[in-house]
């Protein structure tokens, strides 16, 4: 079902918010000295509902946090005046007519200067409405970029190109594996990604055990689709893409069949929950690309994301540790950068926003300096690319192995990566 969710703070966000008032000074938010008498209302259109509701949902609960820290702190100065931060959301359910019914409300209803998007399969219902109102739109995959997205920035997550790292690293530190299979939902998400990861294990010189396998989204019954994985006795499994509602019986279809290989996935949302219905034994060594934030390895001077640590702690006190997912911090993220871009521009207008946050062509992601990049790839440089963890499961508890530049692995490899996304269509001149 379709709704419209004014972002309102509840009364148990109020009082989460008065319990870390005392601690804005050391989460990055200096203190406005201005009473916030302006508002600047930011949108969120993405799944909260369905399927891919994990990639939505945990989202906007990181938002929360955000919006309750900075509006705490007295708001946000700029051109002279404190804005109070008002998120206003749209459940778009992954669907691309949805997102476009949203997308004109938020515009004409509620006078959103920012619109926060999944992407992927809702993007096509709002291209033709960001081209038209010049509305500043952020997307979590870059796939959805072209030349003629001019107001679409892909300043987080650098789907699916990052999945070269986990690949990178796992041969660098497991070079006796060399076979691999590899499936994914046949959509928008699986496969760009599957094209990735078949370039990076074409670089690593690891063998494809046979065909990617692309299952229709309404699968139910993983057990076939593992065991047509399974046929060929791979040394690496990998989920590629694959919604947590997928990747979940797909790994539980590995440790029932008796799987003892090298398993790798881009996400492993709530991955907690596979320990407990598998075991720590056979989760010992998963990689994936999506770090917890209790993770030391965060508080390194590069990292951007303000007080990972901090934000961590109070998402589990809000929502529990089993919520956390892929998704949790990347749209707070993705503010930190629209509000330094903000106050650097003097203006909240998409426009001023979108010169501020590109000019010199480098920007502060999340996980260090990055630059902003994707023309040989996407048409157009909108994409923030620098460095990206690479996770791994280590005695039942996600943990950041290692930083890799994901730019490092395309000056080397960018002919293999080209040729696989051509093979699928998904270059942008094939997509558009």
């Amino acid at each position: 079902m379709t709704t419209e969710t004014k972002f309102q703070i509840s009364r148990r966000s109020l009082l989460a918010s008065t319990a870390v008032s005392a601690l804005l000074p050391v989460v990055g938010f200096p203190r406005v000295s201005l009473a916030a008498q302006d508002v600047v209302k930011i949108g969120f259109l993405a799944p909260l509902t369905g399927p891919v509701a994990a990639w939505g949902k945990p989202g906007l609960d990181g938002c929360h946090i955000w919006a309750d820290w900075v509006n705490a702190a007295g708001g946000l100065e700029i051109g002279g005046k404190a804005y109070k931060v008002e998120m206003v959301s749209y459940d778009d359910e992954d669907d691309a007519g949805k997102a476009r019914v949203g997308a004109t409300k938020l515009i004409r209803e509620n006078d959103v200067k920012f619109i926060m998007m999944l992407g992927g399969n809702s993007w096509p219902g709002v291209e033709e409405i960001s081209a038209r109102q010049g509305m500043l739109f952020s997307t979590l995959l870059p796939s959805d970029l072209s030349p003629d997205t001019k107001s679409l920035i892909a300043p987080c997550e650098v789907h699916p190109i990052y999945n070269v790292t986990g690949v990178d690293w796992l041969a660098a530190n497991k070079p006796e594996l060399k076979t691999a299979v590899v499936c994914a939902q046949d959509d928008a998400l699986g496969k760009p990604s599957v094209a990735t990861y078949l370039a990076a294990f074409e670089a690593a010189g690891i063998k494809m055990a046979s065909p990617p396998l692309f299952f229709d989204p309404d699968t139910k019954d993983f057990a076939p689709v593992m065991t047509q994985l399974l046929a060929n006795k791979p040394d690496i499994l990998c989920l590629d893409t694959c919604y947590a509602d997928y990747v979940h019986p797909l790994i539980e279809q590995a440790f029932q069949q008796g799987y003892k290989g090298q398993i790798i996935s881009c996400t492993l949302d709530f991955y907690q929950r596979l320990v407990e219905r598998t075991s720590k034994e056979f989760m010992e060594g998963v990689i994936f690309q999506f770090p917890d934030f209790d993770d030391p390895a965060l508080n390194d001077p590069r990292i951007n994301f303000r007080e990972p640590n901090k934000f961590y702690a109070e998402y589990v006190k809000r929502y529990g540790a089993t919520e956390w997912s892929a998704v949790s911090w990347e749209y707070s993220s993705i503010l930190d950068l629209w509000a330094d871009a903000a106050q650097r521009a003097g203006s909240v207008e998409p426009a001023a926003v979108l010169a501020a946050m590109k000019e010199g062509g480098k920007g502060k992601h999340a996980f260090g300096e990055a630059r902003w990049w994707g023309k040989e790839l996407f048409g157009i440089d909108n994409a923030l690319v620098g460095e990206w963890p690479v996770v791994v499961i280590r005695d039942g508890k996600a943990t950041i192995a290692e930083f890799r530049s994901i730019t490092d692995w395309w000056d080397k490899n960018s002919e293999l990566m080209v040729k696989h996304m051509t093979d699928l269509g998904q270059m942008w001149s094939q997509r558009t």
